[in-house]
């Protein structure tokens, strides 16, 4: 099953969302599997970043192999926790304490998103084997 194309990207990422768009690369499996060779190609226009094209390559892996919702893995990305093997390693403490300190430094305002109980289960499914 395809995952719908990202349409709630962080503002940051619109230039390169743009490059993906004109490529036709719409679904977060494509951006997941773009190679290095590919994310060069998407730059030669000047206007995407290969920094930027590597955390959304990130982001779209969380999304795909664990079932994220972009807004929870750009999170984790920015936080520090940026792989599957990353989260896999990682304790429910440690992710609730990351992700508050970063949602705390961007001043959103909201309480925090990630408690005990989703860090417990994301910790989780990152340590199931991929099928």
């Amino acid at each position: 099953s395809l995952m719908p194309a990202f349409h709630d990207l962080p503002q940051s990422f619109r230039r390169e969302q743009k490059e993906l768009e004109i490529a036709g690369l719409v679904q977060w499996e494509q951006l997941r599997d773009l190679s290095d060779i590919g994310m060069s190609r998407l730059c030669r226009s000047g206007r995407a970043s290969i920094r930027n094209l590597k955390r959304l390559r990130a982001i779209a892996a969380l999304v795909c192999d664990l079932d994220l919702a972009p807004q929870d893995a750009a999170l984790l990305m920015h936080a520090g926790i940026a792989s599957r093997a990353a989260l896999a390693g990682s304790t429910p403490e440690r992710i609730v304490q990351q992700t508050g300190r970063l949602e705390r430094s961007l001043g959103t305002g909201r309480p925090a998103v990630v408690d005990l109980a989703t860090a417990r289960r994301w910790i989780e499914r990152a340590r199931q084997p991929l099928n």
